[in-house]
């Protein structure tokens, strides 16, 4: 009797060990993810805040709200750098160049995940050798490669090179992802008469959401904040994309912090916007393939 009592009495202490462990392991997550969620969230506030400073203010109080809250930092930013019309440019040139990247990387993702054939080894190795590409040591010869063909100062000098540079990953994530789809599904659809095409178009495509939901967003930040390729490529005021338009406020002998500031918290609130949108997507899209079943 008295040894029943001591092993009920040992079993439920050892269950209440358990629950103080697991309470302590999910609050030591949990403010893992906390800080984490604020190492993330604190340079936007800080940005944010910054863009309705003075400059003096900017330094001397650098981390609190402003002394006085300068709301025409945003409006003088918008007019001297045009931002209204860089944000234009880059609105085509990013859309444009996520539409050929999600298209030829789910149409070559299809083709090396569904198919079955003597190169496809070598194929899928030769995208995955072009994530391994130094993006910056091509602006010589795509620079001459432009000047001759003589697309320099137009969109497709930015929209091509983004979307070839893209497309390795995009390859490999979309590739990954509809590896994990049953054949079955393609298979009922060959039966019922649908062709490779419509297969692609009416079933793959609208199972693969999102893997594309995934690539769409990491393109997107890639698009909207490259500037390298847009500094070297164009050069007509026109077509001056939105980081090429946050330079105005900087020059050999200093830098407007506070209209950089306001520019900035403008150029990001897109990037913010699609990222709301698509982000159920994109965390299905991160795991998706990863378990095959």
């Amino acid at each position: 009797m008295n040894t029943n009592i001591q092993t009920t009495a040992n079993s439920n202490l050892s269950t209440d060990k358990k629950g103080v462990i697991n309470l302590i392991k999910i609050g030591l997550a949990n403010l893992i993810l906390l800080v984490f969620a604020f190492a993330m969230l604190y340079p936007l506030y800080w940005l944010f805040i910054s863009a309705f400073k003075t400059n003096q203010d900017f330094f001397s109080n650098p981390y609190s709200f402003p002394t006085h809250w300068v709301l025409e930092n945003i409006t003088r930013a918008w007019e001297l750098a045009g931002l209204g019309k860089a944000m234009i440019n880059s609105t085509i040139v990013t859309f444009a160049a996520l539409i050929l990247t999600i298209f030829l990387g789910a149409l070559t993702a299809f083709v090396l995940s569904r198919f079955n054939f003597r190169l496809k080894g070598p194929l899928m190795a030769f995208f995955v050798l072009g994530m391994l590409i130094p993006i910056h040591s091509t602006l010589v010869p795509l620079f001459i490669m432009m000047n001759k063909i003589g697309i320099l100062d137009t969109y497709w000098a930015l929209i091509l090179p983004y979307t070839a540079f893209e497309l390795p990953l995009a390859i490999f994530i979309i590739a990954a992802y509809m590896t994990s789809l049953p054949k079955e599904i393609e298979e009922a659809a060959l039966i019922d008469g649908t062709g490779y095409w419509g297969t692609f178009f009416r079933i793959i495509l609208p199972l693969s959401v999102p893997a594309m939901a995934t690539v769409a967003i990491l393109a997107f930040l890639r698009y909207w904040n490259e500037f390298a390729f847009a500094l070297v490529f164009i050069n007509d005021q026109a077509l001056k994309t939105l980081p090429l338009a946050l330079t105005i406020f900087s020059d050999g002998f200093g830098t407007d912090y506070s209209l950089t500031m306001a520019a900035m918290a403008v150029a990001v609130i897109p990037t913010i916007i699609i990222y709301l949108i698509f982000q159920e997507q994109i965390m299905k899209g991160m795991v998706a393939g990863s378990v095959k079943g």
